[in-house]
Order: C-alpha cells, then sequence, then structure tokens
C-alpha cells in the first residue's frame, strides 16, 4: 500500500467553535498572536533596511512569547516562522 500525503480539509466553524471552546483562554489568544506574527514575518523580503529589520525582530520576538504558551499547552502546537510547503 502506498501513504498519500494528507490534504487539508476545511474545518467547519461550528466545529472551530467547540474545538476553541475546549482550550483555555490563553492558548486561543496566543494561537492568534502566533499566526498575526507569523503573517507579519513573511511581509519582509530581501535586503532590509534598519526599520524593516527592527519590525521583522519584533515580530519574531511576538512570535516567540505567543509559542511559549502554546508549547507549555501541547509541544505540538508552536507554530515555526517559515512557510509550509
Amino acid at each position: 500500500m502506498i501513504p498519500t500525503p494528507l490534504v487539508p480539509v476545511p474545518i467547519p466553524d461550528r466545529v472551530a467553535v467547540l474545538i476553541g471552546a475546549c482550550m483555555p483562554e490563553r492558548v486561543l489568544r496566543a494561537e492568534i498572536e502566533a499566526e498575526c506574527a507569523v503573517r507579519e514575518v513573511h511581509r519582509f523580503h530581501g535586503p532590509l533596511c534598519d526599520e524593516d529589520r527592527a519590525d521583522r525582530e519584533q515580530a519574531l520576538s511576538q512570535l516567540a512569547r505567543a509559542n511559549k504558551v502554546l508549547g507549555a499547552y501541547h509541544p505540538r502546537l508552536v507554530i515555526g516562522p517559515r512557510r509550509p510547503r
């Protein structure tokens, strides 16, 4: 048998609400902050000026703080700064 790659399936809103109701609010907040920080990190490309570099470092710092909360709740919730392939 040949394994097939997993295909992401959208989660209905009602199911997402049920999942979210089972998690502490601080973890949900950290998940949102991590997602926003990853988007912010991906905004910067190529050679960066000092201001852009500082903004990117700030976003990475926010990601690290959010990941600390996520990792304490469950290690598999940690979000990396790299783009998914």
